[in-house]
């Protein structure tokens, strides 16, 4: 799967890195700040800790 799309990349070596970077900084970006804070706001804010009631 991944050699299938290496090879449907444009250009050199070089120019498929530098796409695959790209591809990857975008989708890491989208996950952060985007899908991580939606689905926190389900999960995160009800959660209390008990650490250092006493």
């Amino acid at each position: 799967m991944y050699a299938a799309f290496w090879r449907v990349l444009p250009g050199p070596w070089w120019v498929r890195l530098l796409i695959v970077l790209v591809l990857l900084a975008a989708i890491l970006y989208g996950l952060y700040f985007h899908l991580f804070p939606w689905v926190f706001q389900f999960f995160g804010p009800e959660q209390e800790s008990t650490i250092g009631a006493g």
